[in-house]
């Protein structure tokens, strides 16, 4: 053993060689980010500190050589935080579009979580047939080659993307792939379908279930609801509650979402809370007494929200259920109908106090045409529209485009305050959300003008309501962006800067870092946010896309892989 000692020692002092090259070109880790401002998403106060990545998770948060990293990354200045979980979005289509999913990473976005109102999967008999519809006519996207959450996760995986993905499931979905568009309760033999198609997503990975009430309409069919919750809960899921008015009905669809709590015993996680409609304004009291005792009882209640005083969809969803009970296309149809029309404008206690809630006729706004004829009309009031036309009633005006544009028009809705979207950030029950989608100022993705929180949303906390007004503290909006949807979600390893957690990890300047898109102009990207790392790969670098595609699928705790 000596002799080969000795030889060992000949060979490094005769050659002049040693190990110590090898030893310095090997590092401890990937990226090394120093000297940065750790805001690690519990809500605990800032530290200064250093942090290293290896294989996708971060390995140690200390004192760290910034040379024995790969990629040293020197963050003086700059707040090194987790990578913001956006909880509700509606970006299945456009990141199959384009997976680097430009105007959300740009925000610091690490996942978007996809399922509100209408979900990737099960897509079945007219379920699959309008969900082929809307993808031809919003994005020319003709490629739906899935049937199944599972499905569109491998085909995510398989073109690649550049955040993680997760999604829910829509209850309102599965019961019109058993039935159609009928508007009736299901039969007992249908609601074994139900549950069987609900199970089937738990299992492909869905985090929850989210259902939306859309128009100024009821659930007419709670029990339906509950039942399917209760497989939801026993896959360990949440419920998503998408209020249908968030109005002058908003107190009796905030007990049906808790009543859904109580029955099923699942978390009830309600999307964008708001109070819309000016006479409303100044009136959430209430609303916060609902869930605040809701919450001292035991029950899992939480919300998000969005820091914009308007809100967006398309304007088919101004519309009582029996104009929408079929596809998209098919409001066309009834719209052409004097009749219907008529029947619309006399409904005082339905479709037209829905108008005002939206914020009136001054108020809505067409954000979006799919016809070329329509498009200079982007951007504009219906009011406004309407004296353009020279026509006397803005409501004809209103059903003229839909009829015009097939049925898609997309709209912004001016109608919550300043006052109210800041009393609601407050709460501590409260996360950050976009509802908005990932998109890009060009092509497809950047067509009609979309609502600027799709750009903006989490840089606007950090600008407008930390840094500005000090609505929030700089920790506490971090956490609402990133621990907080991670434990609705129930993620055991993302959303917070701690050690063995999947390294998806926002820089940015608190300095700087603002919104800069518009009402007028909302395709514009964010300032200030400097890096991401999305599973310890560097998607955004001095604020510049990498076009890196390092993201994942993300599946609940029900995901059972031999599916």
């Amino acid at each position: 053993m000596k002799k080969k000692l000795c030889l060992l020692c000949f060979i490094v002092v005769f050659f002049g060689v040693s190990f110590v090259p090898l030893q310095t070109e090997q590092h401890a880790y990937e990226i090394v980010i120093h000297d940065g401002q750790i805001v690690d998403g519990t809500g605990n106060p800032w530290y200064s500190s250093d942090l290293g990545i290896r294989d996708g998770r971060i390995a140690y948060i200390g004192d760290i050589d910034p040379g024995s990293g790969k990629i040293s990354i020197d963050a003086t200045g700059l707040v090194v935080a987790p990578g913001f979980i956006d909880i509700h979005t509606h970006s299945d289509l456009t990141l199959l579009v384009d997976g680097l999913a430009q105007s959300h990473v740009r925000q610091g976005v690490t996942m978007d979580v996809l399922g509100e109102r209408s979900s990737v999967g099960p897509l079945v008999g007219v379920v699959l047939e309008n969900y082929r519809y809307q993808a031809q006519r919003r994005y020319g996207f003709s490629d739906v080659d899935w049937t199944t959450i599972g499905g569109f996760f491998d085909r995510l995986e398989r073109q690649g993307v550049s955040i993680n993905v997760a999604t829910e499931v829509a209850p309102q979905q599965i019961k019109q792939a058993v039935i159609g568009y009928e508007k009736r309760g299901a039969t007992p033999t249908e609601l074994v379908r139900m549950r069987e198609l609900t199970i089937a997503a738990m299992r492909d990975g869905a985090v929850g279930m989210s259902a939306a009430f859309e128009g100024p309409n009821p659930n007419d069919y709670p029990m339906e609801i509950i039942e399917i919750a209760k497989i939801v809960s026993e896959y360990g899921g949440y419920y998503e509650s998408h209020i249908g008015t968030e109005g002058y009905r908003i107190i009796e669809e905030v007990r049906d979402a808790i009543e859904v709590a109580e029955q099923a015993e699942i978390p009830v996680h309600i999307s964008h809370l708001k109070i819309r409609g000016h006479k409303l304004w100044g009136t959430m009291g209430p609303v916060f007494d609902l869930i605040e005792q809701a919450r001292a009882r035991g029950l899992d209640v939480t919300a998000n929200q969005y820091p914009y005083t308007a809100m967006t969809h398309p304007w088919f969803a101004l519309f009582p259920t029996w104009v929408m009970s079929g596809s998209q296309g098919k409001i066309v149809e009834v719209l052409q109908n004097p009749l219907n029309r008529q029947k619309l404008k006399d409904d005082t206690d339905g479709f037209l106090r829905y108008v005002e809630e939206h914020g009136g006729w001054e108020g809505i706004v067409a954000s979006r045409f799919v016809s070329d004829e329509l498009k200079p009309l982007e951007g504009k009031t219906v009011a406004q529209i309407a004296k353009m036309r020279g026509d006397a009633d803005p409501i004809e005006t209103c059903f003229d485009l839909i009829v015009e544009d097939g049925g898609m028009v997309n709209g912004i809705y001016h109608n919550m305050s300043e006052e109210d979207v800041s009393l609601i950030m407050k709460k501590p029950w409260v996360a950050i959300s976009s509802d908005g989608t990932a998109l890009r100022p060009d092509g497809v993705l950047g067509d009609g003008k979309p609502h600027p929180r799709s750009y903006g949303t989490n840089p606007r906390v950090l600008g407008k309501y930390v840094r500005e007004e000090r609505v929030l503290t700089l920790e506490d909006a971090v956490r609402k962006m990133s621990s907080f949807p991670a434990q609705i979600m129930g993620l055991a390893d993302r959303g917070l800067l701690k050690e063995n957690y999947w390294a998806d990890v926002v820089l940015f300047n608190p300095l700087t870092v603002r919104d800069v898109g518009t009402f007028e102009n909302p395709a514009q990207y964010p300032i200030g946010i400097e890096y991401v790392i999305v599973n310890g790969v560097t998607v955004i670098k001095n604020g510049v896309h990498t076009g890196a595609t390092p993201g994942k699928a993300i599946r609940g705790p029900g995901y059972q892989s031999d599916n």
